[in-house]
């Protein structure tokens, strides 16, 4: 049984911060990521890292989230700085096995003054 639960959201003021955190029960997956979708949105795909730790951004994300993975921990957390309305969205994290991919519900973030 996979399970991923997603923590950290909130209200936030433009230009704020939220650290988003998942922790994946199950097996260790060699790549785990973000995403996020907004109402009426198709969901968008935020960050992705494999287990040795490449690391790959949306645009919309670069050069303001950043994505850390702990495998010990199986764990994957999601820093998010200067934030914008346009960020507001459901996050959540995902997981790719060999063959299946596990999505998380998601944690609700929400940027406004």
């Amino acid at each position: 049984q996979v399970q991923l639960v997603e923590s950290g959201g909130g209200l936030v003021q433009p230009g704020g911060s939220l650290r988003l955190s998942c922790a994946a029960s199950g097996s260790i997956f060699s790549i785990m990521g973000w995403y996020r979708q907004a109402p009426g949105k198709q969901r968008e795909l935020v960050a992705t890292m494999t287990s040795d730790g490449s690391t790959n951004y949306a645009d919309s994300a670069k050069g303001r989230f950043t994505f850390s993975r702990d495998n010990a921990k199986n764990t994957v957390d999601l820093q998010m700085n200067s934030l914008k309305p346009e960020d507001t969205a459901v996050y959540g994290c995902y997981a790719q096995a060999t063959v299946f991919t596990y999505w998380g519900q998601g944690t609700q973030v929400t940027v406004s003054s």
